[in-house]
């Protein structure tokens, strides 16, 4: 196990050191520069680009970003914040980023795990029917629509929240976003586990277990969540990541400093270190919950182990 780990680990470090450098290359290759002010000459553009050393051959530009990220360095805005770290615009906006899609993941993976139960308990009911509507609302209607709806109806019609993000009220300014963003994980989760739990359902071990008296929430939970678990882990783990590094349109419609918004305001302006950074933070996520979903696996299934040529 400890070999599979490590083995796992060089090849996440590998990959993102290959992501890095994939990202640092096409935003060189990017027509236009952080300079694009028509105001500033020819000679202008060259002194601002020999002042944060993008005159370098871009490979020597590139170990030199990677030996500053190491210390956790991600250069300075070029056009932004002009001069002002990376690392201190994302010290406020990505926390915020995390809380959210926190609360979405979390709204998100309860309400779908209780819906697809229900309708899988519940088969060919009204419940099952019922579930089953919301399941595919939630896959079929974009999340901008949702956040749209929610907005007017909530925010506008009946000011029970505040449309617009409002930090002196953080609370109350989250629960339109992340109930916007949660729809289509809460949609897909309920989904799978009503498919899954079907199939346990009518497993003979769960005969068995039933005819030696085990029924009720043990039933559920030693023997038919813990079997349909690891379809609906893979499932949700590519969602996690997308929930909390933020949604670039929900964060934008309701007006969040996240990290999302970040993101925009910085491809527009071609402020290469800002979009390198927040790129480079999603691939990490990305990689480090896969992995971590890895090893979920064989906790869950005790039948999943790590051979030794592994």
């Amino acid at each position: 196990m400890k070999r599979y780990i490590l083995r796992r680990t060089l090849i996440s470090l590998a990959t993102l050191l290959l992501i890095l450098f994939i990202l640092f290359m096409l935003l060189h290759f990017m027509p236009g520069s952080p300079f694009n002010d028509e105001k500033l000459s020819l000679d202008q553009r060259a002194l601002l680009a020999a002042k944060y050393g993008l005159d370098q051959p871009l490979f020597v530009q590139f170990l030199t970003y990677l030996k500053n990220m190491v210390t956790g360095d991600f250069g300075l805005s070029f056009s932004i914040s002009r001069d002002v770290p990376v690392a201190s615009l994302l010290e406020t906006r990505f926390p915020l980023s995390l809380e959210l899609g926190g609360w979405a993941i979390l709204l998100g993976t309860v309400v779908g795990l209780i819906f697809g139960s229900v309708a899988a308990f519940k088969q060919n009911t009204i419940w099952d029917t019922f579930a089953t509507i919301l399941s595919v609302i939630g896959v079929s209607v974009p999340s901008y629509v949702m956040a749209l709806a929610l907005s007017y109806y909530f925010g506008f019609k009946h000011q029970w929240f505040p449309i617009l993000f409002d930090l002196a009220d953080k609370s109350r300014s989250l629960v339109l976003p992340a109930i916007s963003l949660s729809l289509f994980t809460m949609a897909s989760v309920a989904r799978f586990t009503r498919t899954e739990m079907i199939e346990v359902l009518q497993s003979d071990y769960i005969l068995l277990a039933e005819s030696k008296g085990v029924t009720g929430f043990r039933l559920f939970y030693k023997h038919v969540l813990r079997n349909a678990a690891i379809p609906i882990l893979t499932v949700l783990a590519p969602l996690v990541v997308g929930l909390m590094t933020g949604s670039l349109v929900i964060e934008k419609i309701f007006s969040i400093p996240g990290i999302g918004q970040l993101l925009i305001q910085a491809i527009q302006s071609n402020d290469y270190n800002v979009i390198l950074a927040i790129s480079f933070i999603y691939s990490a996520m990305f990689i480090g919950v896969m992995f971590v979903v890895d090893l979920l696996y064989g906790v869950l299934d005790p039948r999943i182990h790590i051979t030794k040529g592994a």
